[in-house]
C-alpha cells in the first residue's frame, strides 16, 4: 500500500502518502507501531479508541488489525473501566485459542496508548452479506449453528460470555470460513458476579443481560437465536423490541417468510425463550440436538455481492452501553445499488434571489398542510434568508436562517405511536442560528473529504454511510475551508429546525404519504393509504419544505446530532445546547430514512447509534450559530 495512517486520535483526515514524516492534517510524527506494525487506513472507532488496518513488515506486509485505546475523557472512573474492558479483551483473546477466533498478536504501550494487534479476518460480516440479498434458508442456519456453536462452547468454557453476538459480529472469511469477533463486550463469569455495565445490543441481548443480572452461557444463546432469526426474517429485533419488549420472542414465527423445519423451529423456540433457565444452558446441548451434523463445504454458500470497505467493530467501551445499537425505527433491508445517474429533482422550486436588509439572500417556497390521511388540505407561500458557501469547483452550500424562539420539546402523551424516551415534554429556548438547506450531499462531503462513501451514488443524493465521527470530521474540514465554526446540531436545534411552528405530528401536519416524504410507505401513519416504497435515497429537495425553508426533515436518511443519548428528557437542556456529557459510545440521530415506517418520522422520534456505526440509512446537515462566527 502506498500510504501511511496518523495515529493522533483527533487527527481528521488520517490516511497519508507513505514516506512522510509528519501528517500534514495535525503535524503529529507519523510511527510504525515497534518498527514492524504500519497503520494504513482507519476501520472505526469510539470514545477511547480506533482501530485500524496495518500491514505487519515482519511478515512480508500481511495483513493485521490495530486496537488503540486512546481515551477523550477525563472521567477517572470511565477511563478505569474502559481501560480494565481493553485489558479484559487483551487477555481473553489471548486465552481463546481458536482457529475461528482472531488471534492476539501483540499487546503493548507506547507513547502513552495502549495498543493490540489482532488477526485481520479478510471477509465481510452476515449483516453484510443479508443486505446483498443472500438468504438464509434452514440448511444454512443449521450450518450456521453447527459452525458456531463449537466457538461458543470453547469460549464458554473458560468462563467468558460474549454478550453480543449478532450478525455484524460474525465474519466470513473469503474462504467461507465463519470467525466470531468483537470481544470487547467479553465478561470473564465469576460466580454470580454482576456484570455493573450494560453491554451488549438491544434486540439481541438477553432480558437479564439488559436488566443488569447474571449472565450466563444461556445469555449468548439467546442472542444467537436472535441472530439466527433476523437472518431467516430479516426482521431487525431491535424494531421489535422498541415496541413489544421481550414479547415478540412468543411469536416469532409470524414474521417467517419461508417454513421452518420441525427440528430447526424447536431449537429456535428454547434458544428464544425469556428466562434463562428455561433455554438450552450450554452450546454442548445445542449440538446434541443437531448431531449427525451435516458436511460444510464451501459450495453450500451462495454468491454475494462485494461491497468495497470492510467494517471492523473498533474499541467500543463506555460506561453505560457499548457497541453497535440498531437504529430505532429502522428495518433490516438490503441495500439497492443503484447506477450514478440520479432521477432530476421534482417540486424543487426556483428560489426567487432578493438582497435582504441584513445583506442575506432570501428564497420563496411553498408550504402544505395535511390532514390525518396525508392529504393537502392548504397551501401557503413563504419565504427565508440564507447564505452560500463556496466549497470550490462549482459546489456550494445553502445555510438558512433560523430565527431563535421557544417551543415545546417531545411529544404529547396522547400523540399516537409515542415512544416513552420522547417524555417529558418540555419547553426550550433556541437562540437563532444557521442550517444547511438540505441534507449534506455527496458533492458537497466530497469536495471537502475527497471521499463518497455512499450506496446510492449521485451527487445531489444525501451523502450516507457516515459515521458521527466522519461527519464531525467534515465539520471541522468545512471550518477550516471557511473560517467559521460548523458543527452538528444539537438536539433540540434539530427538533425546534424541523416543527417551525408547528405541534402536530409532522411539520406537514397529521401526516405523511410517500408524495411528500421518502420512507417505506407499505407502513403509513394515522389514516393515511399505502403508498409507493422507493428503497433508496432521492434528489435532496425532491419534496416539499417546512416553514422555515428546510428540506427533508422528514424522511431520507437519518441526521446525525451532536447530543449524547439518554433515555429520556430527565435533567435536559433547556436551552438549545447539547447533552455531551453522559460519557456514553451511543450519539442522537433525528430524522428517519427511505425504509422507516410512517411512525418514525414523526417530529420527536428519537433515535440513537454508536458513533462509528455507518449505513446506507445514515446522513447529517450542519448548523453554524453565527453567519460570521
Amino acid at each position: 500500500m502506498s500510504q501511511i495512517c496518523c495515529l493522533n486520535p483527533d487527527c481528521y483526515n488520517p490516511p497519508v502518502p507513505d514516506k512522510t514524516k509528519f501528517c500534514p492534517n495535525c503535524g503529529v510524527p507519523l510511527v510504525i507501531l515497534r518498527n514492524r506494525y504500519r497503520p494504513v487506513k482507519p476501520l472505526g472507532g469510539g470514545g477511547f479508541g480506533k482501530t485500524y488496518l496495518a500491514q505487519d513488515i515482519d511478515k512480508l506486509n500481511e495483513k493485521c488489525v490495530i486496537k488503540q485505546f486512546a481515551p477523550q475523557t477525563q472521567n477517572t472512573y470511565a477511563l478505569k473501566k474502559a481501560k480494565d474492558l481493553f485489558d479484559q479483551e487483551a487477555k481473553q483473546l489471548k486465552d481463546l485459542n481458536h482457529s475461528q477466533i482472531p488471534q492476539l498478536q501483540a499487546y503493548f504501550d507506547e507513547d502513552d496508548c495502549l495498543y493490540l494487534i489482532q488477526d485481520f479476518i479478510d471477509g465481510e460480516n452476515l449483516l453484510i452479506e443479508l443486505a446483498n440479498g443472500e438468504t438464509f434458508d434452514n440448511q444454512k442456519i443449521r450450518e450456521l449453528l453447527l459452525n458456531l456453536l463449537p466457538v461458543l462452547k470453547t469460549v464458554h468454557d473458560q468462563d467468558i460470555i460474549h454478550r453480543d453476538i449478532k450478525p455484524e459480529n460474525i465474519m466470513r472469511r473469503r474462504d467461507s470460513k465463519l470467525f466470531l469477533i468483537d470481544f470487547g463486550a467479553s465478561k470473564q463469569l465469576q460466580g454470580t458476579m454482576r456484570p455493573g455495565t450494560k453491554i451488549g445490543t438491544f434486540g439481541y441481548a438477553a432480558a437479564e443481560q439488559m436488566e443488569d443480572r447474571e449472565v450466563y452461557p444461556a445469555s449468548d444463546l439467546f442472542s444467537l437465536g436472535a441472530t439466527c432469526f433476523h437472518l431467516m426474517t430479516r426482521v431487525h429485533p431491535w424494531e421489535l423490541w422498541k415496541t413489544q419488549g421481550y414479547s415478540w420472542v412468543k411469536k416469532w414465527r409470524s414474521h417467517l417468510q419461508q417454513s421452518v423445519s420441525l427440528e430447526l423451529g424447536q431449537i429456535l423456540d428454547k434458544l428464544l425463550q425469556l428466562e434463562y433457565q428455561n433455554r438450552y444452558q450450554s452450546a454442548e446441548e445445542v449440538l446434541q440436538v443437531l448431531q449427525p451434523p451435516p458436511k460444510f463445504t464451501n459450495s453450500s454458500r451462495r454468491g454475494f455481492i462485494k461491497t468495497g470497505a470492510l467494517f471492523i467493530g473498533g474499541v467500543t467501551v463506555a460506561v453505560v452501553v457499548q457497541n453497535i445499537f440498531g437504529t430505532k425505527n429502522q428495518k433490516s433491508t438490503p441495500e439497492i445499488t443503484t447506477s450514478a445517474n440520479t432521477p432530476t429533482p421534482q417540486n424543487t422550486p426556483t428560489p426567487e434571489i432578493t438582497t435582504s436588509s441584513n445583506n442575506l439572500n432570501s428564497f420563496n417556497f411553498e408550504v402544505v398542510k395535511t390532514d390525518s390521511t396525508g392529504s393537502i388540505i392548504s397551501r401557503s407561500n413563504s419565504s427565508a434568508n440564507y447564505f452560500t458557501e463556496d466549497l470550490g469547483n462549482g459546489v456550494t452550500l445553502e445555510m438558512v436562517e433560523i430565527p431563535g424562539g421557544t417551543f415545546y420539546m417531545g411529544s404529547p402523551e396522547n400523540e399516537a405511536q409515542r415512544d416513552s424516551d420522547e417524555s417529558p415534554q418540555h419547553q426550550v429556548t433556541v437562540p437563532s442560528f444557521f442550517m444547511a438547506k438540505y441534507q449534506l450531499t455527496q458533492a458537497q462531503y466530497q469536495a471537502i473529504i475527497g471521499t463518497n462513501p455512499s450506496n446510492f451514488k449521485g451527487n445531489n443524493r444525501p451523502v450516507e454511510k457516515v459515521s458521527w465521527d466522519d461527519a464531525v470530521a467534515f465539520c471541522q474540514g468545512l471550518s477550516q475551508k471557511t473560517g467559521k465554526n460548523y458543527r452538528l446540531p444539537s438536539e433540540s436545534e434539530w427538533e425546534y429546525a424541523c416543527r417551525a411552528g408547528t405541534t402536530t405530528p409532522f411539520y406537514f401536519g397529521e401526516s405523511i404519504t410517500p408524495d411528500l416524504v421518502n420512507y417505506d410507505g407499505n407502513y403509513p401513519y394515522a389514516s393515511a393509504p399505502k403508498g409507493q416504497y422507493r428503497q433508496q435515497t432521492t434528489d435532496v429537495g425532491t419534496f416539499p419544505p417546512n416553514a422555515f425553508g428546510l428540506y427533508d426533515m422528514h424522511g431520507n436518511v437519518y441526521e446525525w446530532c451532536l447530543d449524547d443519548y439518554q433515555q429520556n428528557y430527565s435533567n435536559a437542556p433547556i436551552d438549545g445546547s447539547a447533552l455531551t456529557s453522559l460519557n456514553v459510545n451511543t450519539r442522537l440521530i433525528r430524522s428517519s430514512s427511505w425504509n422507516a415506517f410512517g411512525t418514525g418520522c414523526r417530529s420527536a422520534v428519537r433515535n440513537l447509534n454508536t458513533r462509528v456505526h455507518k449505513d446506507s440509512i445514515m446522513g447529517f446537515r450542519v448548523v453554524v450559530s453565527s453567519r460570521t462566527q
